[in-house]
């Protein structure tokens, strides 16, 4: 190569950089799409980790409410551990274990998951969450014998009939007392929201268990608030989820801040109820979660998994060069081939191997045709320049040579003399002409003046200008115009594309023979037709009857042949004016020139 190309240009470095490129972005891309997918998983399986701790804990608290020690929990432990695949240990608040679910010596997590005590934990109201407070399902003392179960549950039953017929559903519920409650849409049913003759206020009374209780609760934070020094009033309420103690005068400010003395009632009423149930709850106990027989995944980025990323990703760009390198060789050569013989001088009309079916020996291909033609076209230059010479030389040598006799006195200029000088002068001007006309047409400076145009005006004037030559030689020249068509040309090169094509058939045509000129209008175009009755075109001559200064019959001379840039001009002045012209020939028949052109309307003031 003459010049070399900067590096940085270069297509196999621009391959290679671009193929680096998207292979750290895919690395990159997969490392993340696998942090975020495991940063995912985890979050999902710590969030189930976490409902399932919520879960253990709801139980083991409902367990303790229920029961006054943890003699029988080991089932329980065991059948949650089970479902939830999780280790559970309980133990004494100074680590005396009160059951495991794994084998015995496993020792026990490190700190404890949160601490089972009914009286101070409410895991039963909302679920999934801790509330601090006395877990509604220790009753305790209030719990209903069988007797009382059965009459609640048969008054809950007539108010929910009553209801009922007043329009009114409810769902009957027994709350961990054992008292029947009524449920509607959105929760607890109120005597203020239902009809009156339904409110008879029996449901909602205590029963005697609950009396005594109540009664006994009452009497505790008596002797705790007297204790105290404290004034306070107690207002005992029954509830059909239990009773409510309330110290706290009735206060104007809604968010007042408690003072010091109702802080201690408060203080008061919690130890009593806490006091009240503790003989029927379990003592408190601490809760240790762990991970069952196997460990939780997390994602490690140590030093060693760090150093099999890095291994992996100069891996992956490794091969990606080598890959690249490979491919891009391959594109490269058959392109520096191209280039070389591009660069070679142009009259060597140098080729290149076409080694592939890929777009490279697609472009391959393409650059061979392309020197085929430019190397025929050479030719046909040369061998233009050459016709041109040779047109030009003969009439101007017999000029001059007329020219130089006369001066030297031998020939004297009469009128045959200068008719003769005049002759040859026609044959200069119409070479010139012509050439002028096809240098226009290829410079695309071929002026044309379009207006509309009948085609049988145009086949008349045609037909007039060239009789007198046809009837010379015994020629009969015949019009045939099929309707009315027109077009939108410029009439004097279209006489001259077809008086071409006329005056070439009267050269090629024998005596008594016929010239039909014929316009008719196909769809949107108007065609014409000159067919001849002549020697007819070889098959092999047919593809170059438009090439300039080209002649059928190469003995013809200028006089008799014309000068071959007739069928070159009419090609000319049809595709000017957005047309087409083909041949068709019968060696022995003749000849038929189609000329097909965008037609128009007839003008609405002919």
């Amino acid at each position: 190569m003459s010049r070399g190309i900067p590096l940085r240009k270069s297509l196999l470095v621009r391959l290679m950089v671009t193929s680096v490129l998207i292979a750290m972005c895919s690395v990159a891309a997969t490392a993340w799409l696998a942090v975020q997918t495991t940063t995912r998983a985890i979050q999902e399986e710590q969030g189930q980790a976490l409902a399932d701790d919520t879960e253990i804990l709801r139980q083991l608290s409902g367990y303790a409410a229920t029961h006054t020690d943890w003699s029988g929990v080991e089932a329980t432990v065991r059948a949650l551990s089970a479902r939830t695949r999780r280790r559970i240990a309980l133990t004494t608040p100074d680590r005396v274990l009160i059951a495991d679910s794994a084998r015995h010596g496993t020792s026990l997590p490190p700190q404890a998951a949160a601490t089972v005590d009914p009286l101070r934990t409410d895991t039963y109201s909302e679920p999934g969450a801790q509330l601090s407070g006395i877990d509604p399902r220790a009753v305790g003392p209030y719990r209903l014998t069988a007797n009382e179960r059965a009459r609640v549950r048969k008054l809950a039953l007539v108010r929910q009939a009553c209801y009922r017929r007043g329009g009114y559903e409810a769902t009957v519920e027994t709350a961990p007392s054992g008292r029947s409650v009524l449920t509607g849409a959105e929760g607890s049913v109120s005597d203020a929201y239902v009809a009156t003759e339904c409110a008879d206020g029996r449901l909602n009374t205590p029963m005697p268990t609950e009396e005594k209780a109540i009664a006994a609760v009452t009497s505790l934070v008596g002797t705790c608030l007297k204790r105290e020094g404290s004034r306070l009033p107690l207002a005992v309420a029954f509830t059909v989820k239990g009773v409510e103690l309330s110290y706290l005068p009735v206060r104007k400010a809604e968010n007042a801040r408690p003072t010091a003395e109702e802080q201690k009632g408060g203080d008061c009423i919690a130890q009593a109820r806490r006091r009240q149930l503790d003989p029927y709850v379990a003592p408190a106990a601490e809760l240790f979660l762990g991970t069952g027989g196997g460990t939780l995944p997390r994602f490690d980025m140590s030093p060693a998994n760090k150093a099999k990323v890095v291994a992996v990703t100069g891996l992956v760009l490794a091969l990606t060069v080598a890959v690249t390198a490979v491919v891009a060789t391959r594109l490269v050569r058959p392109l520096r081939a191209l280039t070389h013989a591009a660069q070679q001088p142009p009259d060597r009309h140098v080729r290149v191997p076409v080694t592939t079916r890929d777009e490279t020996g697609i472009l391959a291909e393409a650059f061979n045709a392309l020197t085929e033609r430019r190397e025929r076209l050479e030719a046909q230059r040369r061998a233009m320049v050459s016709d041109v010479a040779h047109e030009l030389r003969t009439p101007l040598t017999n000029i001059r040579g007329w020219l130089e006799v006369t001066r030297d006195g031998t020939v004297a200029p009469d009128a045959g003399l200068l008719a003769s000088l005049h002759e040859e002068a026609l044959i200069l001007q119409r070479v010139i002409d012509d050439l002028q006309d096809l240098a226009a047409a290829d410079a695309g400076t071929l002026r044309l003046h379009r207006e509309p145009v009948r085609a049988a005006e145009l086949l008349a004037q045609v037909a007039a200008a060239h009789k007198v030559a046809a009837d010379t030689v015994g020629i009969r020249l015949v019009t045939r115009v099929d309707g009315d068509p027109w077009l939108d040309a410029d009439p004097v090169r279209m006489r001259q594309a077809l008086g071409n094509l006329v005056s070439n058939a009267i050269r090629h045509t024998p005596a008594d023979g016929t010239i039909t000129i014929a316009a008719r209008r196909e769809e949107a175009s108007t065609v014409f037709k000159v067919a001849d009755t002549g020697s007819g075109i070889a098959p092999e001559d047919l593809r170059h009857v438009f090439d300039r200064f080209w002649r059928a019959e190469k003995s013809r001379s200028r006089r008799t042949g014309g000068s071959g840039l007739g069928l070159p001009i009419v090609r000319q002045l049809t595709t000017a004016h957005g047309g087409t012209v083909t041949v068709t020939s019968e060696v022995g028949t003749g000849s038929v020139f189609t000329l097909r052109l965008p037609a128009t309307p007839a003008p609405t003031d002919v």
